[in-house]
């Protein structure tokens, strides 16, 4: 199995995941890692998984993400498997109510990627996950690097 991860990351925390869902992936398949500004389609050439990952930037992937999910022509992920996964603060942690109910309203980054996806020819696969960092800038939860790789495992049994 071919696996591509296309990440965005701000403050290196959305990369870390990356990282470790790669890493976890490796045993089983081979495996590239890239920020988004070097996703060009012939990285994605040949590819049997696709796994977008992006930090939540005002509830939704953050710009980059975005742009290079845009950019896709229709069908260019025709017969790929496909995930997606973001970073996100924890509303139980800010315990601030504005911010929980925009999250309801709103939600987070992966669900938007995952359906992007698919509207471009993929076939989802698993279910869109989310990596809870400190605060805005990080870092990320003790134990979510190694949910990731989890995570991953999961992916790679589909």
């Amino acid at each position: 199995m071919k696996a591509v991860i296309i990440y965005d990351s701000v403050f290196g925390n959305t990369e870390k995941v990356a990282q470790s869902v790669g890493q976890a992936l490796g045993a089983s398949a081979e495996v590239s890692v890239l920020p988004v500004s070097e996703a060009t389609p012939e990285r994605l050439r040949g590819a049997d998984l696709l796994i977008a990952g992006a930090p939540t930037r005002q509830f939704r992937p953050s710009d980059g993400m975005r742009q290079w999910l845009d950019s896709l022509p229709a069908g260019a992920l025709q017969g790929m498997k496909t995930a997606a996964f973001d970073t996100r603060m924890s509303v139980k942690d800010a315990n601030v109510w504005v911010l929980t109910v925009m999250v309801k309203i709103f939600g987070y980054a992966a669900e938007p990627m995952a359906k992007k996806l698919k509207a471009k020819g993929g076939q989802p696969t698993g279910t869109p996950a989310g990596f809870l960092v400190k605060g805005t800038e990080g870092p990320l939860f003790d134990g979510e690097l190694e949910r990731a790789a989890a995570w991953a495992q999961t992916l790679a049994a589909h």
